[in-house]
């Protein structure tokens, strides 16, 4: 396994938002008023996010992206800068409001309802061009993806980064040819593909021209197939889930972690799903990340045979 300090650099672009984020035993009716069991400010969006688990868990990380000229924008970019993720692509834009939204968790039905306002607009800009160009992996969210494709096509095709797709939202336009990991949820097969058996939705993809699929499946784990490679599953760790906010956002950003420190595809499953349980422990998407060696300990506990 590769030491940190020679770990490849991964480039995370799309959405950083600021949160406000309570917990209620039920949804409230009109014109009710509830106590909160929580109330938590925090940082999130799907690929600052990813990015903030991979440099908790060690590896050096980038995020690419856009804030307003506002409060949240400043604590967005503190936030991301306190977990020593590099935001120097990160592009502030005057006159804009940050992306931020509203998050009640219910905890009855272990469901969520978000209200967020518009998000910046995402440009290309030369900074970003340089981030890329550093850049082992860029990986992209639904956001990000328009952006990422624009600037890799710049780079000729033996100097492009890897690139990892979250498609956990929907993303239109999305071309899986060149995509070398793509990660969307079963639930977006289903979407793009119809009701077919997991094995079938990971070979469609596969055929689009993806070259490992990943697909996760909630507490159940994950299951992925790559170019000539049989299925591989992994099951999710047992936890007390204070809330699953973000939760596949931590699982990407550990599944690269996993990923570039050359963990067998196994192996990266498994330690993408115990890092995004423990990340359940809290009430926002990433205050309870696990660090490398919390990771590592939890999977002695669930695999004390292993072998990775």
């Amino acid at each position: 396994m590769a030491g940190t300090a020679s770990l490849p650099r991964i480039v995370f672009v799309g959405a950083a938002t600021y949160d406000a984020i309570t917990i209620v035993e039920h949804f409230p009716e009109p014109n009710q008023r509830q106590i909160a069991e929580a109330v938590r400010y925090a940082g999130g969006g799907p690929a600052a996010t990813a990015a903030v688990a991979a440099s908790r868990l060690g590896v050096p990380t980038a995020f690419v992206g856009a804030v307003g000229d506002d409060e949240e924008g400043e604590r967005i970019v503190a936030g991301l800068r306190a977990e020593g993720v590099d935001v120097s692509g990160l592009r502030v834009v005057a006159g804009q409001p940050s992306q931020a939204s509203v998050i009640v968790i219910d905890r009855s039905r272990a469901t969520r309802a978000i209200c967020t306002r518009n998000v910046p607009p995402l440009d290309p800009t030369p900074e970003m061009v340089d981030q890329l160009a550093g850049a082992a992996w860029v990986h992209v969210d639904h956001r990000g993806w328009p952006v990422a494709r624009h600037l890799l096509d710049r780079f000729p095709p033996d100097s492009r980064p890897a690139v990892s797709v979250d498609a956990g939202n929907p993303i239109p336009g999305l071309d899986l040819r060149d995509v070398e990991l793509y990660v969307p949820t079963v639930e977006a097969l289903v979407a793009r593909y119809g009701e077919l058996p997991v094995t079938d939705l990971l070979g469609r993809a596969l055929t689009e021209g993806a070259h490992t699929v990943v697909a996760t499946h909630g507490s159940a784990g994950s299951v992925a197939a790559g170019d000539g490679a049989p299925l591989v599953e992994a099951p999710g760790l047992p936890v007390d889930v204070v809330s699953t906010l973000g939760a596949g956002d931590v699982f990407h950003g550990a599944l690269l972690a996993a990923w570039v420190r050359d963990l067998p595809l196994p192996g990266c499953l498994r330690y993408a799903n115990v890092v995004a349980a423990l990340s359940c422990r809290g009430v926002d998407g990433r205050s309870a990340i696990p660090t490398h060696d919390q990771a590592l300990s939890a999977l002695d506990g669930l695999f004390p045979n292993r072998q990775e």
